[in-house]
């Protein structure tokens, strides 16, 4: 039987061609080269090419809003997904698809490319296919990108290079296959059927920061936002395992202050490799409220705490979800 398998093009490199202004979407462009790509045997592909292409740089709520309305509509029609997106953002889109699509019990594959389709020497082609093959996958059920002969979860991955076809890594989780002369599926890596049903949530305007830690005026700036700001969280980006200045008394009031006034304020790490830990002084962050983010990804995190506020949870609620994993983003070690 041939699996049916739903493509949505949003945009991005992989369907640009070069113009006087430089790459740009070209409408019309991506479903004339996909036609030119010789069919895979057992698969029935369907296009939706999105009237509003974009560069992924221009991605924002509506899109995201889009792109759910138009899976969880089609969730039973199709036997998979793949979502053709650009490259600068494509973790961003992945890291809210994992969590707005809870549930989920269909694999969701995002893909792209570093050079368009029209190059000789695009990524795009391979990247595209091994996506279809993942989008095929029976025992599949969460959000990835198929990337450079490698297929990462979706809130795990984050872009590495903007000059390299590796484009995308996930440093603190394996991948969940290898594309090669033979295909490995690492399949007691993938996540297991959610016991859930598909409820997908569609993401709020919330204002959620996201705030990195840096020497000098950046601290103090922070500080300054801390005291003023009307978010309902923070994504604060610390230094190594978790640490932040304690000697900067101005910071840690303004955290005091803010974690106070209820909002939340989810510490990760800035570093790419590692987690948030208390193995130093300046780690033990519980007494300022600070919620540990364990190795989520700043991605993920964010992608998190707005699909929870989403959901109309208290803050003890929301809490006590960040705590724990809903879609493999993190790992808590005990």
């Amino acid at each position: 039987m041939k699996k049916k398998i739903l493509v949505l093009y949003t945009g991005g490199t992989v369907g640009m061609d070069y113009t006087e202004n430089g790459l740009m979407v070209v409408p019309g462009l991506f479903p004339s080269q996909i036609k030119s790509l010789a069919p895979i045997t057992n698969v029935e592909l369907e296009l939706i090419e999105y009237a509003d292409l974009i560069d992924s740089s221009d991605i924002n709520l509506s899109h995201w809003v889009q792109i759910i309305q138009d899976i969880t509509t089609n969730h039973d029609k199709y036997d998979g997904f793949v979502i053709i997106h650009g490259t600068d953002t494509m973790a961003y889109t992945a890291s809210m698809l994992s969590f707005a699509l809870i549930g989920l019990k269909k694999p969701v594959i995002l893909t792209g490319a570093q050079l368009p389709l029209v190059h000789r020497r695009s990524d795009g082609w391979s990247n595209i296919i091994d996506a279809i093959y993942s989008a095929m996958q029976e025992e599949f059920y969460e959000v990835a990108i198929a990337f450079n002969h490698k297929l990462f979860r979706g809130c795990r991955a984050q872009k590495v290079s903007t000059n390299k076809f590796i484009g995308f890594d996930s440093v603190d989780e394996e991948p969940l296959a290898e594309f090669g002369i033979d295909i490995l599926w690492h399949k007691r890596r993938w996540l297991k059927l959610a016991d859930r049903i598909f409820a997908p949530v569609i993401p709020l305007d919330i204002n959620i920061l996201c705030l990195s830690l840096r020497p000098g005026y950046t601290t103090d700036f922070i500080a300054q936002t801390l005291n003023n700001t009307n978010a309902k969280a923070v994504v604060l980006e610390m230094y190594g395992s978790g640490t932040i200045p304690l000697s900067h008394k101005v910071l840690v009031d303004a955290i005091k202050n803010a974690t106070q006034r209820g909002v939340l304020v989810l510490g990760i790490t800035q570093v790419i490799e590692g987690r948030v830990a208390n193995e130093y002084a300046n780690s033990r962050l519980d007494s300022l409220g600070v919620i540990s983010g364990y190795d989520m990804t700043p991605e993920a995190a964010l992608a998190k705490l707005w699909v929870l506020f989403s959901m109309n949870l208290t803050n003890a609620q929301i809490k006590s979800v960040l705590d724990m994993s809903m879609v493999g983003e993190l790992t808590k070690v005990i």
